[in-house]
């Protein structure tokens, strides 16, 4: 009987299995619909209040990705490094803290609240089954939003979460949006340093030289 402690590369692979398994599939799509159904009745009570349609759109945006979340496939591998899922973490879940408030330095932001929301849509759809929260690779996106820059996502949401803070400011809000903002920023860096371990995502990279806003970054 061999009783040595297993391998580094064992439990590597193990852990991966199970992160990569159904019931992690399952029960991590569970948690993400508790999480937001906090959050889309605070923002729906507020709406009966207010009548504010960007109200909505928030969570709807919020739902969506959740949507994409729960189906999406499986990875080739997913990043097992514990600042590639702390940062996935909190930027996924830090905006769930944001509350809807009485007064905004800029009511007329909730403009860019939509068009961030029309290009999270697209971005979603560019994207499909291939959205993840942890750095993961999967099949490779280069249609669509994908070939004006690499996370189009992720700029739908600088715009979605930053039209809200100017809708609705308080102190609360706008620390949630620099940390959510910190997440982010620290998440891209993360994202495609696992995802050019794949060639063809190197080869994006030259391809597409801009993350966020083309000709800037």
């Amino acid at each position: 009987m061999n009783n040595s402690p297993p391998s580094r590369n064992e439990i590597t692979a193990s852990l991966s299995g199970i992160l990569q398994s159904r019931r992690a599939h399952v029960y991590s799509g569970m948690l993400l619909a508790v999480i937001l159904s906090f959050f889309a009745y605070a923002h729906f009570s507020k709406f009966q209040e207010t009548g504010e349609w960007a109200l909505l759109l928030v969570v709807f945006s919020e739902t969506l990705t959740a949507g994409f979340f729960i189906f999406r496939s499986n990875p080739k591998s997913i990043s097992l490094a514990p600042f590639d899922w702390l940062v996935a973490i909190g930027g996924s879940f830090a905006p769930m803290f944001l509350r809807p408030a009485t007064w905004g330095i800029f009511p007329a932001a909730d403009i860019a609240i939509a068009l961030g929301t029309m290009l999270q849509i697209v971005g979603l759809l560019s994207l499909n089954r291939s959205f993840a929260i942890v750095a993961a690779r999967r099949e490779i996106k280069t249609a669509w939003m994908y070939r004006v820059v690499r996370h189009p996502l992720y700029a739908s949401y600088f715009l979605i979460f930053g039209g809200y803070v100017l809708v609705h400011t308080t102190a609360s809000n706008l620390i949630v949006y620099a940390v959510t903002l910190g997440f982010l920023y620290m998440r891209i860096f993360s994202e495609e340093k696992h995802l050019a371990l794949d060639p063809a995502y190197r080869a994006y990279m030259l391809e597409v030289r801009y993350r966020l806003v083309p000709l800037i970054f």
